[in-house]
């Protein structure tokens, strides 16, 4: 683990904070993911009840903007008070560069700049018009690209956390 700067935070006054290790953060973004299955299911339920929608092709840029919309708020909301559940399953927190809870404007930026971990691929998707098969192929590609580029970052940061100007730490509380 990598020691960050020292940041001071209003659960513990004066506590130093460390750097989660890229292993630990990567495990807990596979596991994000696999949250966030439950969360577009109820999420495309919620649509499609709502829009009467009997054909998934049906309304799918709405579904996709609905979709972008609830994740916004599911990410805002938990890095606000702190954590995701799959960031409280690996003791890291995220918090600001003072060591402070992220506001919700805060949390909101930092999820739009989470979209370098997908757009970059999926615009060039789209600019070279690459199948579905290739698609997949240049997203981990990317994915794990975007998360090596942490390594050459000082505290060994996601560039869109140093963007944001956030940071993620090992949560010492134990909850």
């Amino acid at each position: 683990m990598r020691r960050c700067a020292p940041a001071l935070s209003t659960d513990q006054p004066g506590a130093a904070w460390q750097t989660p290790g890229l292993a630990r953060r990567m495990a807990c973004w596979l596991y994000e993911g696999l949250l966030l299955f439950g969360v577009v299911f109820i999420a495309g339920y919620l649509f499609g009840s709502l829009s009467q929608t009997r054909n998934a092709l049906d309304n799918r840029h709405a579904l996709q903007a609905f979709v972008f919309v609830v994740f916004g708020i599911y990410f805002g909301w938990l890095w606000s008070n702190g954590q995701t559940l799959a960031m409280k399953t690996w003791h890291i927190r995220v918090l600001d560069l003072q060591g402070q809870r992220l506001t919700q404007r805060h949390a909101l930026l930092r999820y739009l700049l989470c979209w370098l971990w997908v757009l970059p691929p999926l615009l060039a998707a789209w600019a070279f018009q690459l199948s579905g098969a290739q698609s997949l192929i240049i997203l981990p590609g990317w994915v794990v690209i975007w998360a090596l580029l942490s390594l050459l970052h000082p505290q060994h940061q996601f560039w869109h956390d140093a963007l944001a100007r956030t940071q993620l730490v090992m949560d010492q509380t134990g909850h």
